[in-house]
Protein backbone atom coordinates (compact mmCIF):
# COMPACT_ATOMS: atom_id res chain seq x y z
CA UNK A 1 0.00 0.00 0.00
CA UNK A 2 3.01 2.38 0.74
CA UNK A 3 4.41 1.58 -2.33
CA UNK A 4 0.74 3.09 -4.03
CA UNK A 5 0.92 6.13 -1.87
CA UNK A 6 4.28 6.64 -3.03
CA UNK A 7 3.38 6.46 -6.73
CA UNK A 8 0.11 8.65 -6.29
CA UNK A 9 2.17 11.34 -4.34
CA UNK A 10 4.65 11.45 -7.12
CA UNK A 11 2.15 11.44 -10.28
CA UNK A 12 0.24 14.27 -8.05
CA UNK A 13 3.62 16.50 -7.30
CA UNK A 14 4.21 16.04 -11.58
CA UNK A 15 1.13 16.97 -12.45
CA UNK A 16 1.26 19.99 -10.46
CA UNK A 17 4.54 21.27 -11.81
CA UNK A 18 3.09 20.64 -15.21
CA UNK A 19 0.14 23.02 -14.40
CA UNK A 20 2.50 25.72 -12.82
CA UNK A 21 4.35 25.50 -16.13
CA UNK A 22 1.15 26.61 -17.98
CA UNK A 23 -0.93 28.56 -15.88
CA UNK A 24 -0.80 30.89 -12.86
CA UNK A 25 -1.48 30.57 -9.67
CA UNK A 26 -4.30 32.06 -9.68
CA UNK A 27 -5.49 30.10 -12.07
CA UNK A 28 -4.66 27.28 -10.39
CA UNK A 29 -6.44 28.15 -7.05
CA UNK A 30 -9.61 29.07 -9.04
CA UNK A 31 -9.42 25.69 -10.37
CA UNK A 32 -8.79 23.42 -7.41
CA UNK A 33 -10.96 25.71 -5.20
CA UNK A 34 -13.62 27.59 -7.44
CA UNK A 35 -15.43 30.14 -5.58
CA UNK A 36 -18.76 30.21 -5.89
CA UNK A 37 -19.80 27.00 -7.75
CA UNK A 38 -23.50 25.94 -7.95
CA UNK A 39 -27.04 27.54 -8.18
CA UNK A 40 -29.01 30.13 -6.56
CA UNK A 41 -32.42 29.52 -6.25
CA UNK A 42 -34.77 32.54 -7.83
CA UNK A 43 -32.00 34.54 -8.80
CA UNK A 44 -32.59 37.94 -10.18
CA UNK A 45 -30.40 37.10 -13.10
CA UNK A 46 -29.45 34.36 -14.89
CA UNK A 47 -27.37 33.66 -18.03
CA UNK A 48 -26.68 30.25 -20.40
CA UNK A 49 -24.25 30.24 -22.85
CA UNK A 50 -22.32 27.66 -24.78
CA UNK A 51 -19.15 28.68 -26.41
CA UNK A 52 -17.48 27.49 -29.64
CA UNK A 53 -15.62 24.27 -28.39
CA UNK A 54 -18.55 22.94 -26.70
CA UNK A 55 -18.30 24.35 -23.13
CA UNK A 56 -21.21 25.68 -21.11
CA UNK A 57 -21.68 28.21 -18.45
CA UNK A 58 -24.65 29.32 -16.28
CA UNK A 59 -24.37 32.57 -14.32
CA UNK A 60 -26.56 33.44 -11.67
CA UNK A 61 -27.08 36.85 -10.18
CA UNK A 62 -28.91 38.05 -6.63
CA UNK A 63 -29.30 41.77 -6.67
CA UNK A 64 -29.82 44.45 -3.87
CA UNK A 65 -30.84 47.99 -5.06
CA UNK A 66 -28.86 47.44 -8.15
CA UNK A 67 -26.26 46.11 -6.88
CA UNK A 68 -24.70 42.32 -7.00
CA UNK A 69 -25.09 40.96 -3.94
CA UNK A 70 -24.44 37.42 -5.09
CA UNK A 71 -23.47 35.55 -7.83
CA UNK A 72 -22.35 32.25 -8.68
CA UNK A 73 -21.58 30.18 -11.01
CA UNK A 74 -21.89 26.20 -13.12
CA UNK A 75 -19.64 24.89 -16.11
CA UNK A 76 -19.21 21.77 -17.44
CA UNK A 77 -15.80 22.98 -18.88
CA UNK A 78 -12.26 22.98 -18.39
CA UNK A 79 -10.03 24.29 -15.64
CA UNK A 80 -9.52 27.44 -17.18
CA UNK A 81 -13.45 27.55 -17.96
CA UNK A 82 -13.43 27.00 -14.06
CA UNK A 83 -10.98 29.67 -12.95
CA UNK A 84 -13.05 31.46 -15.47
CA UNK A 85 -16.37 31.45 -14.38
CA UNK A 86 -14.84 31.62 -10.56
CA UNK A 87 -12.99 34.82 -10.87
CA UNK A 88 -15.50 36.62 -12.70
CA UNK A 89 -18.39 36.11 -9.70
CA UNK A 90 -15.56 37.43 -7.56
CA UNK A 91 -15.49 40.38 -9.63
CA UNK A 92 -18.61 41.26 -9.70
CA UNK A 93 -19.72 40.60 -6.55
CA UNK A 94 -20.38 43.99 -4.25
CA UNK A 95 -20.31 45.88 -7.55
CA UNK A 96 -23.47 47.86 -9.53
CA UNK A 97 -24.91 46.20 -12.22
CA UNK A 98 -23.47 49.28 -14.70
CA UNK A 99 -19.96 48.49 -13.25
CA UNK A 100 -20.95 44.72 -13.62
CA UNK A 101 -21.71 44.94 -17.32
CA UNK A 102 -18.37 46.34 -18.01
CA UNK A 103 -16.12 43.52 -17.28
CA UNK A 104 -14.42 41.79 -20.54
CA UNK A 105 -12.55 39.22 -21.46
CA UNK A 106 -9.59 40.97 -20.68
CA UNK A 107 -10.73 42.22 -17.23
CA UNK A 108 -11.16 38.24 -15.97
CA UNK A 109 -8.24 37.05 -18.06
CA UNK A 110 -5.96 40.01 -16.11
CA UNK A 111 -7.20 38.88 -12.67
CA UNK A 112 -5.97 35.61 -13.02
CA UNK A 113 -2.72 36.12 -14.35
CA UNK A 114 -3.91 35.04 -17.80
CA UNK A 115 -4.66 32.06 -19.93
CA UNK A 116 -2.48 30.50 -22.20
CA UNK A 117 -3.99 30.95 -26.08
CA UNK A 118 -5.49 28.04 -26.35
CA UNK A 119 -7.73 28.91 -23.33
CA UNK A 120 -8.53 32.60 -23.82
CA UNK A 121 -11.67 31.70 -25.00
CA UNK A 122 -12.73 30.23 -21.44
CA UNK A 123 -12.41 34.00 -20.31
CA UNK A 124 -14.57 35.09 -23.46
CA UNK A 125 -17.09 32.16 -22.45
CA UNK A 126 -17.00 33.46 -18.38
CA UNK A 127 -17.84 37.26 -20.08
CA UNK A 128 -20.45 36.61 -22.69
CA UNK A 129 -22.58 34.34 -19.66
CA UNK A 130 -22.10 37.49 -17.67
CA UNK A 131 -23.65 39.37 -19.99
CA UNK A 132 -26.83 37.31 -20.61
CA UNK A 133 -27.28 37.14 -16.97
CA UNK A 134 -27.50 40.65 -16.58
CA UNK A 135 -29.46 41.09 -19.65
CA UNK A 136 -31.85 39.02 -18.21
CA UNK A 137 -31.72 40.97 -14.66
CA UNK A 138 -32.31 43.85 -17.28
CA UNK A 139 -35.27 42.45 -18.91
CA UNK A 140 -37.39 41.64 -15.67
CA UNK A 141 -36.39 44.63 -13.34
CA UNK A 142 -39.50 46.53 -14.41
CA UNK A 143 -41.63 43.73 -15.03
CA UNK A 144 -40.61 41.00 -12.13
CA UNK A 145 -44.31 39.08 -12.64
CA UNK A 146 -43.17 37.90 -16.12
CA UNK A 147 -40.48 35.58 -14.38
CA UNK A 148 -42.90 33.34 -13.42
CA UNK A 149 -43.45 32.91 -17.09
CA UNK A 150 -40.09 32.44 -18.01
CA UNK A 151 -38.86 29.34 -19.87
Amino acid sequence: MARFDDSFKELEKSVMEDMRRIYSEKVIANFLNPRNLGQIQAPDGFGRVTGPCGDTMEIYLKTKNGKVTNASFWTDGCGPSIASGSMTTELIKGRSIAEARKITQDDILNALGGLPEESLHCALLAANTLREAIKDYLAFKNEPWKRAYRR
